[in-house]
């Protein structure tokens, strides 16, 4: 049995004009009423096919989205990766490829017992290294948490070499916006060049891509012409298919490099990740002309994962991203190992 709004169907309920919902059991229809405020039922306004246009309306996220592939199947992924390496890391196996590898580490000190003494010795290594090896180019840069910036700032004096802060709630990323945007302020104020953020995975995962970039405008903002690195997390975000919506996301809301990992999650930086991101910054650069770096951290362990980084980057991106400007390494047991197959015997400088 029908009812149109103005009948009384007997369950109790009170029936509006708009969405209510009778649990009588009972079909109700009502009547469309126009924004327009015109009586015909069957207005040709147009103003009911815009509601509908509306609330289908892509928003500027998924359509920046929609301009890419990011429909990636896991064992494709795997299987380029793979090829990859067997073809081309034997030949990057050179002592120049050495050399430029050691030049682009974020030589990085990230322990719950760094101390101002404990950094100040660790930043005098880096002081050290120019008059113990003044053939070859230094590190990068050294990474610090942010209350460790002005120890560094107050002691290097390597030149070339930068001061790079995890901000933003290291590793996780949970905490509020504000604490984060302070907390990058503060470690700009206090020296660094360049900030290391963790984007916000759980708003990444839910679907906020709202949220989680505007944290990252609004951190960039911040770094102003400094750089800011957008760290993924790759490990927790399940696929090669999420790694390049996140990818493409943090370059579209400004971060100058994307970096796999913080290494303090399993897995951390894995080859098909890192093919996926170079993928995702070749794609993007063709778009927009922009050039993001990539860095790949955590869980590079010895010089054959540096070489298989550095060739991945190679084969995807081209010679163009072969720079410190442009390619980084996160780690701190690398150093050793680089400078020891460099210098053609066993060394622990750092």
């Amino acid at each position: 049995m029908k009812y149109n709004h103005e009948h009384e169907c007997g369950c109790g309920g009170e029936h509006h004009h708009h969405d209510h919902e009778c649990n009588c059991g009972n079909e109700h229809h009502h009547e469309h009423e126009c924004e327009c405020n015109c009586d015909d039922d069957a207005c040709d306004c147009g103003c009911e096919d815009e509601d509908t246009e509306n609330l289908h309306q892509p928003d500027k996220y998924n359509e920046a989205l929609s301009k890419y592939n990011t429909v990636l199947k896991d064992e494709e992924v795997a299987a380029q990766t793979a090829h990859i390496i067997e073809k081309y890391v034997k030949e990057n196996d050179t002592v120049e490829v050495k050399k430029f590898l050691f030049h682009c580490i974020d030589l990085t000190t990230l322990k719950c017992t760094d101390s101002e003494p404990s950094v100040m010795k660790f930043t005098q290594h880096v002081n050290d290294f120019v008059d113990a090896y003044p053939e070859l180019d230094n590190v990068a840069a050294i990474c610090v948490y942010p209350n460790r910036a002005e120890i560094v700032n107050d002691t290097l004096e390597a030149d070339n070499v930068k001061i790079a802060c995890v901000s933003g709630g290291f590793p996780s990323s949970q905490t509020f916006t504000e604490v984060k945007v302070a907390e990058t302020a503060m470690a700009l104020h206090a020296g660094a060049d360049e900030i290391d953020i963790v984007i916000s995975v759980g708003k990444f995962l839910s679907g906020d891509y709202e949220g989680m970039c505007d944290e990252i405008e609004e951190l960039k903002e911040v770094c102003g012409d400094k750089h800011l690195k957008a760290i993924l997390e790759t490990g927790a975000l399940g696929s090669a298919s999420n790694i390049k919506k996140a990818s493409i996301l943090s370059m579209y809301s400004g971060a100058d490099f994307i970096k796999t990992s913080t290494g303090k999650e399993n897995p951390a930086a894995t080859p098909e990740a890192a093919y996926a991101m170079c993928q995702a910054i070749k794609e993007y650069f063709l778009e927009t002309g922009r050039k993001v770096g990539f860095k790949p951290a955590g869980g590079i362990n010895t010089v054959h994962d540096a070489l298989v980084y550095y060739t991945i980057v190679k084969e995807v991106l081209g010679k163009e991203w072969l720079t410190n400007e442009l390619f980084r390494l996160g780690t701190s047991r690398l150093a050793n190992l680089l400078l020891s197959d460099i210098v053609g015997k066993e060394t622990k400088f750092f």
